[in-house]
């Protein structure tokens, strides 16, 4: 057999851009001998005997031809076949090959055997940024799109050297330079190593921004709209005229044009005028970004609609580099003509009339023209806040509600709308269902839905749901996801509750010094979704059983000698199952001790023979109430303490010895609509009514000795507190979920007597001043109220403020009132964390007499609160109290900073 050793040499040249495929090349070259082969007339069929890879070093051989296609026995056509160019086109495509070559190698009679030369790519070893900061270069990393180890392609090159650009663009460093070394990597074939150059430059700031033929709104109107590009801050004598390129040039304008103006005193003109000589911008960076500019001009149309320009667009607009390198942004407006609302028609509605729906609709012929106000108020989207056409429908089950508003005629300035529906038919709820929950049993959560199969569909079943669903302390409340899924053909909606469980177990370690016993520690845990029924099972704790969503709580504490305190308490939610009546049951056991000798000295047996101690068992039973709103709950508590003095005359002046035993019943009227965070309400409110009462011992005969005239204390006692929570707006560049809360509260309290001729009773005063943390005084059942800015306090003239405490001295009224500005930082499942600014006022009187609700004493600080729900709540306040100021002491005598730990102090 004639053998014939010829090549014949398929070479495709491409070109990459990208990962596209622009161009191919396909060379062929063949030897005399094989050129009958070529120039057949009749094309002749070969098979593929025989495949070969060389110039593979870190690639499998099969792995080679697995990608190019060919296979040994496939059959081709010569002349006429494309087979070899396609796979070189799939060789290419893989990013693996910087050249590839078929050869045939041998020809025997209709045999054929090939050669797949290539040469590899080679493999990025490692890479590094030089030039720059340890955290920018830990930021270009992953951001830069580079792995070690992984063939290296001139596209991932490019890819790379554009993130960087564009890292150090969004930073404002528009004149960054990049130059990219590749050097192969020593001691490893085929292997290289990247090392970017960068030189940021100086940073390009906005020096000022410029609008041109905005006739009806002023520049500065339009510049406050564009939140995310500011311009920098100035101070000079000097300024520059900046010139338009649309032809305008900014004149700075001189006092005596400032004079002449209409207007001349208002704050925007002035600003106007001081602008060019003196601008401060607290917290602008002033630094260019593409993404925020484009934003800010959709924001400047927005704003042109807002105010009935509706025609209103962005021409033109560019960025022009000044001498200082710093840019000047120029943005050329057509404002068209100012529209107003017209004539409004209805059509399609028969569930409610034209007169109804133009009340909600709060839109009346003459109004300014917005389009966003328009749809607003149709409730094109659901909305919690309700107040809008779609709300009244949706809350009266007409899911399938649509609504489109059509301009019907467009006269001069004036826009009349035809409002279209299509109300359809009521819906009602069809299958509810839950998903994600892993811990918390199904029935613990399906309990709280207030969308029950078979009612009629409502918007804000969905939006209360989700309100309770996340007060109850171990869901994500961000995570609360109802799925609608109507259903046309039998008007019925399907709702999947998806939610996520967080950890809402609570651990309290902590110490603190002070309080007249020294050094105290504490521990205590609170379990959020308790199970009672399976403490029996040594499978379900994890700690504790879980998944019933029952509350149980265990706290200590403790210095030793002089003070220790148990607590016990559990709560059942849902008392039955079927109902919401919750049921409470508590436990406290606290001991004070005299434990230190006249000499200052631990004294064992003088803890044993002198101490106060309180004993106290409460049982409570809540039920949701249906009128006047089913916000409103009432509570009925049953409290039993015993009160234990032995040879300890610091409680009550002339006794020193004896029991006292205080029983008295608590009803409470409160209505809680505050959400959907408990820890941080952003609306709504929370306000509470409480009388607490004693029998009238004396009046019923009952008297209690000339020896202990406190043993049956009697008393009746009264407690109003309301608050607030009021969104007013949202920072500069701040998301949705952040905005400034109003919260306005005021608390009063009073406990009275029955018999005019008896003391009003020692036990179950208030106490006010500090941070509100219990002390001592929660022996006595105190109320302790919280005065950020002030110590303890027991006397009402506000210039006298001991921090001591005397016998005998709390106060039977007091007022109070707060008003809080809250900003949160995050709101997240793991953490809520929030500042605050705050002024308060209060005080406390011990006689009806001498009460004067505006005799106040006053403070202002600010503060920081954080949740994390393994640690529960953390507080710091600096608070300085105003009526606390002298000369003397200065500002540094007023402040007093202040600690909280658990809950929000009273």
């Amino acid at each position: 057999m004639r053998r014939i050793y010829q090549t014949v040499l398929f070479t495709a040249i491409l070109f990459l851009s990208g990962n596209s495929l622009f161009a191919q090349d396909t060379t062929v070259s063949v030897n005399p001998a094989l050129k009958e082969i070529y120039n057949s007339k009749v094309p002749k069929k070969y098979i593929i005997s025989g495949i070969d890879v060389i110039g593979t070093k870190s690639f499998d051989r099969n792995l080679i031809v697995s990608i190019s296609g060919l296979a040994i026995g496939d059959e081709v056509q010569i002349p006429g076949t494309d087979v070899f160019n396609k796979a070189l086109v799939k060789l290419w495509k893989q990013s693996l090959v910087s050249n590839a070559e078929i050869n045939i190698t041998k020809l025997e009679d209709a045999k054929i055997f090939i050669e797949i030369k290539i040469q590899e790519r080679p493999r990025l070893i490692n890479f590094s940024f030089d030039g720059i900061k340890k955290g920018e270069k830990d930021d270009l990393g992953p951001k830069s799109g580079l792995s070690k180890d992984r063939v290296l392609t001139e596209d991932m090159k490019l890819s790379a050297v554009e993130a960087i650009r564009k890292f150090y663009y969004d930073k404002g460093y528009r004149n960054v330079t990049i130059n990219m070394v590749e050097q192969p990597a020593p001691a490893q074939a085929n292997s290289v190593v990247l090392t970017f150059y960068i030189n940021k430059g100086k940073k390009v700031r906005i020096n000022s921004i410029n609008f041109a033929d905005n006739e009806e709104v002023s520049d500065a109107r339009l510049k406050k709209q564009m939140k995310g590009t500011k311009e920098m801050s100035r101070f000079t004598l000097f300024p520059d005229q900046v010139i338009s390129p649309y032809g305008d040039t900014t004149k700075n304008k001189n006092f005596k044009q400032y004079l002449k103006e209409t207007g001349y005193l208002y704050p925007s003109k002035t600003k106007e005028y001081l602008d060019p000589y003196f601008r401060f911008k607290l917290f602008a960076g002033a630094k260019f970004s593409e993404k925020k500019y484009k934003e800010d001009k959709e924001k400047v149309i927005d704003y042109y609609n807002a105010q009935g320009f509706r025609d209103a667009s962005i021409i033109n607009d560019t960025t022009i580099e000044n001498s200082k390198g710093n840019i000047d942004v120029h943005i050329k407006v057509t404002e068209g003509h100012k529209y107003y609302f017209g004539n409004i028609a209805w059509k399609g509605n028969t569930k409610y009339s034209d007169s109804i729906l133009n009340v909600i609709l709060g839109i009346k012929k003459g109004d300014v023209y917005n389009a966003l106000t328009l749809n607003k108020k149709l409730g094109k989207q659901l909305s919690a806040e309700g107040g809008d056409v779609g709300s009244l429908y949706q809350d009266d089950g007409f899911l399938f509600f649509n609504v489109d508003p059509i301009e019907t005629a467009v006269y001069n300035d004036t826009i009349d709308f035809e409002i279209r529906m299509r109300e359809g038919p009521q819906a009602t709820y069809g299958k509810i269902t839950v998903s994600g929950n892993d811990k918390t049993k199904d029935y613990v959560i399906l309990r709280e839905l207030r969308t029950i199969p078979g009612e009629k569909f409502s918007r804000q079943d969905i939006i209360r749901t989700q309100r309770e669903l996340s007060q109850l302390g171990f869901l994500n409340a961000e995570k609360i996801n109802p799925q609608v899924v109507p259903n046309n053909a039998d008007g019925t909606v399907d709702i999947n509750w998806q939610v996520e469980e967080k950890s809402a177990d609570q651990l309290e370690l902590s110490a603190g010094f002070g309080g007249g016993i020294g050094l105290t520690g504490t521990l205590g845990v609170t379990f959020n979704n308790f199970s009672i029924k399976n403490i029996m099972k040594r499978s379900t704790w994890d700690p504790l059983p879980s998944g019933d969503g029952q509350k149980f709580s265990a706290r200590i504490q403790s210095n030793g000698r002089a003070y220790r305190s148990y607590n016990l308490s559990f709560t059942e939610p849902w008392l039955g199952g079927k109902k919401r009546n919750s049921f409470s049951v508590s436990y406290f056991n606290t001991k004070y001790s005299n434990a230190y000798d006249q000499f200052g000295q631990p004294c064992a047996a003088c803890g044993r023979n002198s101490y106060v101690n309180t004993v106290g068992f409460g049982v409570s039973l809540g039920k949701q109430l249906k009128y006047p709103d089913d916000y409103f709950n009432l509570i009925y508590s049953l409290n039993v303490q015993q009160y234990k003095l032995k040879n300890y005359a610091n409680i009550f002046k002339g006794l020193s010895n004896g029991n006292s035993t205080n029983l008295s019943l608590k009803i409470t009227l409160l209505r809680n609509s505050a959400g959907p965070n408990p820890i941080f309400p952003t609306g709504g409110s929370n306000v509470l009514l409480s009388g607490q009462f004693t029998l009238p011992y004396s009046l019923l005969g009952i008297t209690s000795g000339a020896e202990n005239q406190y043993k049956l204390p009697e008393f009746h006692k009264w407690r109003f507190n309301s608050e607030w929570y009021v969104p007013i707006g949202r920072a500069r560049g701040a998301d949705k979920n952040k905005q400034f809360i109003l919260k306005a509260a005021a608390k009063y309290g009073f406990i009275g007597k029955y018999n005019q001729k008896l003391q009003v009773s020692p036990f179950e005063r208030f106490q006010l001043g500090d941070a509100g943390l219990s002390n001592t005084t929660a022996l006595l059942g105190y109320d302790i109220i919280a005065h950020r800015g002030y110590p303890v306090y027991n006397n009402s003239n506000p210039k006298i403020n001991p921090d001591g405490v005397t016998q005998q001295e709390y106060f039977t009224i007091f007022n109070k009132y707060t008003m809080e500005l809250r900003y949160p930082f995050s709101t997240s499942a793991s953490s809520t964390i929030y500042g605050l600014a705050f002024f308060e006022a209060a005080n406390g009187w011990y006689k009806f007499k001498d009460y004067n609700p505006f005799k106040l004493r006053r403070s202002a600080g600010v503060g920081m609160r954080f949740f994390l729900p393994m640690f529960g709540l953390l507080g710091f306040d600096y608070g300085i109290g105003f009526d606390r100021y002298n000369q003397n002491t200065g500002i540094k005598g007023a402040a007093k900073f202040t600690f909280m730990l658990g809950q929000e102090p009273e």
